[in-house]
């Protein structure tokens, strides 16, 4: 294995994974926002998967977003 090559893919693959969750985060947070299921102000409970087949990975990150 490549270790230059390996860290830079697993770079990109968390670079668009945390762009991505950011963009679909917000999103629907302002559109539960709008329809009146959550309050615009206070916390929301997050939790995060991550998995990748073929190896032994499987965790979660649970954490708190602040509405503010």
């Amino acid at each position: 294995m490549n270790e230059d090559v390996f860290n830079m893919s697993v770079r990109k693959f968390l670079k668009t994974l945390g762009v991505t969750s950011q963009r679909e985060i917000e999103k629907a947070v302002r559109d539960a926002v709008a329809a009146g299921k959550i309050s615009g102000n206070g916390k929301v409970k997050a939790n995060a998967r991550v998995t990748i087949d073929g190896v032994d990975l499987d965790f979660s990150v649970d954490g708190e977003i602040d509405l503010g």
